[in-house]
């Protein structure tokens, strides 16, 4: 069905739709190559959301040689009418001849309706290139879009031994240089960075892009169930905007926080703490498409209990420190193999001095931790 070439192509679109990853959401990564007689004539990428997707961008360049092309795209293109024209009708009317998708847009207003329109016009039209690498790279917005929620990736930096803090809480710094300067970029390319109110207390975090070239800073989220956010906390200030979900209705605090710039919205479970999912479902609601989780044990364990957590970003540092250190996720105590949490390897690569590990989550079934039993407050 597909060439040799046709892959190269589409390679060459997949790379050019990764230049869009700190800047197009809510929108997906989409790149676009034309291609005539053998011929690149024009390439394009969505850049940031609200101007021209990656199609009209290689159809500008491409001028009149966009006519008989074939346009390599890593998104079916869009067939409704945003805050840019649909893409689709842009297409047709330079006259491609052929169109190569990697895979349908999960978006309800799109879902095929792209390629239905281009078919209709007389389009050859082909899907399915490199789907699992177009999934991938926009994993967050399929995420969204097909269930409700954000991709939820967890950042956890841990000696060799799965620990992340001593005893004392101290935690700065187990993992290098390289490794801290690569979390910048993961949190570049996610739509907010969430941790919950003991890591705001103990470290401080400021949660903000750092270092790297983005376009626009995440949104920054912290759990405060009890509102106990200090109204000097770094999160507050340092660039971006701040989201805090609590289960405590506070007039006088929320008005103080609302002041100083940032949104207080009540999210409570019924028990004194904030519902986790309904956040990520409200978080999704905000077109967030990929959330990165820097917590503490509590909050990771919490998430992982849930089955919220879909991706761990681990750093490992070639370092042991010891049974009495902090752990990377509070689970409860494990009585049979069937409660592990399951992961499957996506990534391993050495950062600096660290290892980086990307793991699926693929099954987590833990014992009830003394968060999700109540013992311990939800921060």
């Amino acid at each position: 069905m597909f060439s040799a070439q046709d892959s190269v192509w589409m390679a060459q679109a997949l790379r050019l739709a990764e230049r869009g990853l700190y800047g197009t959401s809510p929108n997906p990564h989409v790149g676009c190559v034309l291609v005539r007689a053998g011929d690149v004539v024009g390439t394009g990428w969505h850049r940031c959301a609200g101007e021209p997707h990656a199609e009209v961008h290689a159809l500008r360049e491409a001028d009149e040689a966009a006519r008989g092309a074939t346009a390599y795209v890593t998104l079916e293109p869009c067939s409704h009418h945003g805050r840019t024209p649909p893409c689709a009708e842009a297409l047709i009317e330079a006259g491609v001849a052929r169109v190569v998708v990697a895979v349908q847009d999960p978006n309800p207003q799109v879902a095929g309706e792209g390629i239905a329109r281009l078919r209709a016009a007389g389009i050859m039209v082909e899907s399915g290139l490199m789907e699992t690498e177009a999934r991938e790279l926009n994993v967050g917005f399929f995420a969204r879009m097909t269930r409700g929620m954000p991709w939820v990736r967890s950042k956890i930096a841990m000696s060799l031994d799965g620990r992340t803090a001593l005893g004392n809480g101290k935690s700065q710094w187990i993992t290098g240089d390289a490794a801290r300067q690569d979390v910048q970029r993961w949190r570049a390319r996610s739509c907010a960075v969430l941790t919950g109110i003991n890591t705001v207390l103990a470290d401080d975090a400021r949660l903000n892009v750092r270092g790297i070239d983005a376009p626009r800073q995440p949104l920054r989220v912290v759990l405060d169930s009890q509102l106990r956010i200090p109204l000097e906390a770094r999160v507050l200030y340092d660039g971006g905007n701040t989201l805090i979900y609590t289960a405590l209705r506070n007039e006088r605090k929320t008005a103080l926080l609302q002041y100083l710039g940032a949104t207080v919205a009540m999210m409570p479970d019924g028990k004194g703490q904030v519902d986790l999912p309904a956040i990520l479902r409200d978080l999704a609601q905000r077109g967030c498409n990929e959330i990165l989780v820097e917590a503490g044990r509590t909050l990771n364990g919490a998430l992982l209990h849930a089955g919220l957590v879909d991706e761990l970003l681990l750093y490992v540092a070639p370092q042991l420190l010891g049974d009495a250190a902090r752990g990377m996720a509070q689970l409860g105590e494990l009585t049979s193999l069937e409660q592990r949490v399951g992961l499957k390897w996506q990534d391993v690569r050495q950062v600096g001095e660290d290892l980086r590990i990307l793991a699926k989550v693929e099954k987590a079934n833990p014992p009830q931790s003394p968060l999700v039993r109540g013992e311990a407050l939800l921060p």
